[in-house]
């Protein structure tokens, strides 16, 4: 980009920062730091983020010096999500919310990275041929504890706490806390509208296809990893509703020995799993979904079965029991192989909700949304770079994550925009609609290209704007990469 975009609307975006002299530098940085993550070329660094915009360049020192000011990075991504969650059609709705919980690593090399750890450390299997027996380098990380807020219009708004190891947290006087804790803390700093607040109604019942309905409530979705009690209590004290699978080794509550809950699949017959077909291009969540264009008009025909490849066919069975040290639960089993009479049936997970009233088919399709905080982490990585940066004072590792989740959050913004204005095109609606990170920032990187392009038309029809473009272009490098004349 050689000027700055006016069309992109960063600035706007920004706008929240203030007016001030030092929040005019720090509007600058971040600006530079948002186009860095959306339109760089090879790998993301500073020196990528700082000669981004040709007109407004600066050294990569600077933009390291400003990382590392951690000070002003904490309330950015706050300021951003409300200038986001405000929007009107959003607090309107009556669909479910829904915060997914996850966590992400980033891989770091050097010893002298501050809070990381290792994951390589494996014990050795205790016969030949083991799969860990080849001397590599360990694999020190960094660890986030990140949520996804997706609001019933689709937009998705990131939240993140980073993971300080024992070692950092006795270096700097801070108290150490797990992932679980962290991502109960996402839970009580979530901001949502009121008419989000507390358990919504459920209606329907288990059938053939998803009847069940969430009114205007919050849905807490996780892996395993996230059934502790620290993340049961969090969402107690906002009225969550929570899914997770359970772990199969949980025992059910009463006197000993008390039996597990993987027990329970042991009495099930074909006959009492009913099948849920899940299309991705029907019914409430299509919107949080966000399916590209490619599945929403398949290219494929239909199966001979008249099933979509898109759709999925789950086998289903719901009980309401007592899990120890939980309290009384839905148990969702669920199966993909169509089960037969008289065979054992293969179970694929077993779902469990403090929602009792909630039909099984639509915990089932409630959870299928949790896969896109992992399409969340690959477009964070793969699309904006945000795992390729090389810092050592974690500082700096923090102020970057925060703007690489600021740059997202921009995204997101741009589309919901998009999508508020009267006079678009139904075919360049659904083109916004369906669009992901990848296709937004390509959008953002064509809107600079025009920009960039009426500029130049217009400064090069003078003699004034002849001069004023090459002292433009030749000043866009720092002095270690200008060329002598």
């Amino acid at each position: 980009m050689i000027f700055f975009a006016k069309s992109t609307k960063v600035k706007e975006f920004l706008r929240f920062l203030g007016k001030d002299k030092r929040t005019r530098q720090s509007q600058v940085h971040l600006s530079l730091l948002i186009i860095g993550f959306l339109l760089h070329f090879g790998r993301m660094s500073a020196s990528q983020a700082g000669s981004c915009i040709r007109t407004t360049a600066r050294h990569r020192a600077n933009v390291a010096r400003f990382l590392a000011k951690s000070g002003v990075s904490r309330d950015w991504l706050q300021l951003a999500w409300m200038s986001v969650l405000v929007l009107e059609q959003e607090g309107k709705r009556t669909e479910p919310w829904l915060f997914l919980l996850d966590q992400t690593f980033c891989s770091q090399q050097g010893k002298k990275t501050e809070n990381t750890y290792s994951m390589g450390n494996r014990q050795r299997r205790p016969r030949k041929g083991r799969r860990y027996n080849r001397k590599t380098a360990p694999r020190s990380v960094h660890a986030f504890v990140m949520g996804l807020l997706i609001t019933p219009g689709g937009l998705r708004l990131p939240v993140c706490k980073s993971y300080y190891t024992k070692d950092y947290c006795k270096q700097k006087g801070r108290p150490y806390r797990k992932q679980t804790e962290l991502a109960a803390d996402l839970i009580d700093e979530l901001q949502v509208p009121n008419s989000a607040q507390g358990a919504g109604s459920v209606t329907g019942s288990v059938t053939g296809s998803v009847t069940g309905s969430v009114t205007g409530s919050v849905t807490v979705l996780g892996d395993t990893a996230y059934e502790a009690e620290t993340i049961q209590k969090a969402c107690a004290r906002r009225g969550f509703t929570w899914i997770v699978p359970i772990n199969p080794e949980r025992v059910l509550a009463g006197p000993s020995p008390r039996p597990k809950v993987r027990t329970l699949a042991s009495a099930l017959t074909a006959a009492d799993l009913v099948p849920v077909r899940l299309d991705p291009n029907k019914g409430r969540f299509v919107a949080q979904r966000r399916v590209s264009r490619c599945r929403i008009r398949p290219k494929t025909k239909e199966r001979t079965n008249g099933d979509n490849r898109a759709c999925r066919t789950y086998h289903v069975h719901s009980e309401t029991r007592e899990v120890q040290s939980v309290g009384m639960v839905q148990l969702v089993f669920s199966c993909k192989e169509k089960p037969q009479p008289g065979k054992p049936i293969s179970l694929s997970k077993i779902l469990m909700t403090n929602d009792r009233t909630l039909p099984a088919a639509t915990v089932v399709e409630l959870y299928s949304l949790r896969w896109q905080i992992e399409l969340f982490f690959k477009e964070l990585k793969s699309t904006l770079g945000f795992h390729q940066y090389r810092f050592r004072a974690y500082e700096k590792v923090e102020a970057w994550t925060q703007a690489a989740l600021l740059a997202f959050l921009y995204l997101e913004w741009l589309r919901g925009r998009k999508l508020r204005e009267k006079g678009l095109g139904r075919k360049e609606r659904e083109w916004w609609r369906s669009q992901r990170a990848y296709g937004l920032s390509r959008a953002v990187r064509q809107l600079a290209e025009q920009n960039d392009l009426t500029e130049l038309s217009r400064l090069t029809q003078t003699r004034s704007g002849l001069r004023t473009l090459k002292t433009a272009l030749r000043e866009a490098l720092t002095l270690e990469y200008r060329v002598a004349p």
